[in-house]
């Protein structure tokens, strides 16, 4: 398969390097990506809708629209999946994997 070009100026890279993130910084944006994408792959899978999930844990649904795009807090993350039924055991393989 042919490398695709990129546009002029343009390099290719980490984010780790781009942002110049110590290895631990870009394991918490990597923990926080794999977080809001559990949620997110959740709610999907149980058919609710993201203003039906903010009922779920009493806020709203511009918030859980910001938490599936990785804006949000550990916390807040952590207890969507929680009301999604995910249990400390999913969400801790979740938070281990990569």
């Amino acid at each position: 398969m042919a490398k695709k070009r990129l546009p002029r100026g343009w390099v290719e890279g980490s984010a780790r390097k781009l942002l110049g993130l110590s290895r631990e910084e870009s394991a918490i944006v990597e923990m926080r990506l794999r977080l809001c994408d559990e949620v997110r792959s959740k709610r999907l899978a149980q058919g609710i809708t993201q203003q039906e999930l903010a009922a779920r844990i009493e806020s709203t649904q511009p918030r859980v629209a910001k938490l599936e795009r990785g804006d949000a807090s550990f916390e807040m993350m952590l207890l969507a999946l929680l009301a999604l039924g995910a249990s400390r055991r999913e969400i801790a393989r979740v938070l281990a994997a990569g």
